[in-house]
């Protein structure tokens, strides 16, 4: 779900947010000016969406953290060991669904953070292989701004699919919460944000402003990073191959079966 208006009034006691769940929103606490601006609109997943209800109050500590660890409890108790499992299935199912449309994982890389840094992109449609792209490479790089040239060129191939509905995967709830929620905040403001500078702006701003254009027709998801999903373990393998080749800019990778990119090269 979306966080709008009500669900904020649901969840917030005073006016405001506890630790725990400032944790959940990737919020800075204690909370600074305007932090309901940033989270509006974010996608919530159904255990977030739970928990922050369930953490409303002035609670002590061990309080929140125990109250995490019994919805933890109950979520194994009712499902033991499906919740990856499920997770797959929902994506498979993704993959094949409307031929025309496009499931796109995305990934970034870097040797040392700050580094040698670079991107990858694997890109399901109908055909019977995924197509790998390998690029942006930048040899004092971090983790995050390699996040980001993934996500931005996932969002290209969208828009040059504009005909139907596109899905996005990537593993960094950093870049997505950049583009998509913290950046309507930043706007708003001038592109300037309480404690500090805005890292990757002129990244973030060009993102932003492509997602802005397409957002009616895409979808984007976080998943987990190194959990055995095949799209995102492509596209990790081809963002370690960009930091071995060097390429700033984007190529297809040539391989002849899935299991021979898997094998390659992984951080």
């Amino acid at each position: 779900m979306k966080i709008d208006e009500n669900y904020l009034e649901l969840i917030t006691n005073d006016s405001t947010l506890n630790k725990a769940q400032a944790k959940i929103l990737d919020l800075v606490f204690p909370l600074e000016e305007g932090w309901n601006l940033l989270i509006l609109n974010k996608d919530l997943d159904t255990k977030s969406t739970n928990l922050l209800i369930l953490l409303k109050g002035k609670l002590a500590l061990k309080t929140q953290d125990q109250i995490i660890k019994n919805y933890e409890a109950l979520s194994s108790f009712r499902n033991p060991k499906k919740t990856e499992a499920i997770n797959q299935k929902e994506i498979e199912n993704t993959n094949t669904q409307n031929s025309g449309s496009l499931s796109i994982y995305c990934d970034g890389a870097c040797s040392g953070n700050p580094g040698e840094a670079g991107s990858g992109v694997a890109v399901y449609s109908s055909t019977s292989k995924p197509i790998l792209y390998y690029g942006d490479y930048v040899k004092n790089g971090t983790n995050n701004i390699a996040e980001l040239n993934a996500l931005y060129k996932a969002l290209l191939i969208c828009q040059s699919n504009p005909n139907d509905k596109n899905t996005i995967y990537s593993d960094s709830k950093y870049s997505i919460d950049c583009i998509c929620t913290w950046a309507y905040g930043w706007k708003a403001k001038g592109w300037t944000k309480k404690g500090g500078e805005i890292k990757n702006l002129e990244l973030i701003k060009e993102a932003h402003l492509l997602y802005e254009k397409i957002k009616n027709n895409i979808t984007i998801k976080h998943v987990k990073g190194h959990a055995g999903i095949e799209g995102n373990e492509l596209a990790d393998r081809m963002a370690v191959h960009t930091i071995k080749s060097k390429n700033e800019s984007y190529e297809v990778y040539s391989y002849e079966s899935i299991d021979s990119v898997l094998n390659l090269k992984s951080y």
